[in-house]
């Protein structure tokens, strides 16, 4: 069974991207990955797009059955890991979060639309592609209602400010020597409009690694500027990032200030080099011996809202090793724990009264021939249009370093685009 396939040129359709997303809204599962023109290192698609699930993986194996399905079948898979999917049920103590998001939720979709530069290439079993196509020219885009939500924030800012001071504690007693600390904003009874939402967030931070992603009535709007993990042939590369930096987009010399400022930081730098060398770590146990290495450090790139500092590590997959060793070694992901892994999700069990759910956690898509290519789930905002349950987390890094009341503040710098579309 193959997909029917026809490319198509999208040069006269100024808004083909905003009809494709009204494209896909019916659909009860989706995705649509894109990369909003960024021309970054390690470029993988400019856009991606899937509907409809013809087969669906999930539940504690997903892993392992992702193994198994490529064992028989060459084709895509799209979906996500949660943050909590390595965790024993026994050690899960915390509230369910209330999005409902799978655990791990994985689709073999019907219909594929990849956009390269002015090509729409759409793939589907079900439908002819210029059928497809039709329908998606016809599309008017609707401009949806934004309204005003006020989020209410899980722990309040004198507990926040106490919980890092006891997190600091245990950095000063060893327990650990960084850890990612979230919070929860969320609001109740919310209607809102998903698909008006996400472009309204990626319009005022188009990111590299931006999602739309819905799993039935669970709906991630994610403006991610972050990769966890992508494999192209034998190579496994994975881009942490950590240190943060507001920008000035009014004033050019004080941003450059800014930029150095994060460039010299001695916070950030200890914060990123903790993270470089536990995925080094991490990827050391499914890559060959002496082929790991930091092909880029402390690297600084600036996006809409602020300057990051990323890093890039590398290593040579060996070729016994599949999704079921790779997610056991390395996920979640490190620049969303902290150092040593083990101990400081530990410590994030004990101090966040929620669990992160999807965020946190990764989306992407595997190619047929097993190459991948993962986000990581932040500065997104998660909402099931059943429940109508509404949140986003935001977090940092906590260091010897740390002050609780920047910690707090960089929290709310990270929040800044989320809070603007939410009307605040």
């Amino acid at each position: 069974m193959k997909r029917n396939k026809k490319a198509f040129s999208v040069s006269e359709m100024p808004d083909f991207k905003e009809q494709i997303l009204q494209w896909i809204q019916p659909f009860g599962v989706c995705s649509f990955l894109d990369n909003h023109l960024y021309n970054l290192p390690h470029h993988s698609v400019d856009c991606l797009v899937a509907a409809g699930a013809l087969q669906v993986i999930n539940g504690a194996d997903t892993a392992a059955a992702i193994d198994a399905f490529y064992q028989t079948e060459k084709d895509w898979l799209f979906g996500h890991f949660s943050y909590e999917y390595n965790t024993p049920q026994n050690c899960r103590t915390q509230q369910k979060h209330p999005a409902g998001f799978s655990d791990a939720f994985f689709f073999r979709p019907d219909h594929i639309l990849l956009i390269s530069g002015k090509e729409l290439l759409i793939e589907s079993y079900s439908r002819d592609p210029d059928a497809i196509f039709n329908e998606i020219s016809a599309i008017r885009i609707k401009e949806g209602r934004l309204q005003s939500i006020q989020c209410s924030p899980r722990t309040n800012k004198e507990s926040y400010l106490q919980t890092i001071q006891h997190l600091l504690n245990h950095i000063q007693q060893g327990d650990c020597y960084e850890i990612n600390f979230c919070q929860e904003f969320f609001a109740e009874n919310i209607e809102l409009d998903p698909i008006t939402t996400y472009r309204q967030l990626t319009q005022l931070s188009p990111n590299p690694f931006a999602c739309y992603y819905k799993e039935n009535n669970a709906h991630l709007l994610c403006a991610s500027p972050e990769r966890w993990l992508k494999k192209e042939g034998k190579e496994l590369l994975s881009q942490p990032i950590k240190g943060t930096l507001k920008r000035d987009l009014n004033n050019v010399d004080q941003d450059n200030r800014l930029r150095d400022q994060l460039t010299n930081s001695l916070k950030d730098k200890s914060e990123n080099v903790m993270v470089v060398d536990l995925v080094r770590n991490d990827l050391s146990h499914v890559c060959r011996a002496g082929s790991v290495i930091v092909s880029e450090l402390f690297g600084i790139y600036s996006f809409p809202q602020v300057h990051q500092m990323i890093s890039t590590i590398k290593g040579e997959l060996l070729p016994e090793n599949g999704m079921t060793e790779i997610i056991s070694a390395s996920f979640p992901m490190g620049s969303m724990t902290g150092a040593p892994k083990k101990r400081v999700m530990e410590l994030i069990r004990q101090y966040e009264p929620i669990e992160r759910g999807v965020f946190s956690g990764a989306v992407g898509y595997i190619k047929p021939n097993q190459d991948f290519d993962f986000n990581v789930v932040i500065r997104s905002i998660l909402y099931n249009d059943s429940t109508k349950y509404l949140s986003y987390l935001v977090g940092s890094g906590i260091t010897i370093y740390s002050d609780p009341e920047q910690e707090y503040q960089e929290c709310l710098l990270k929040a800044k685009a989320i809070e603007g579309v939410l009307g605040n």
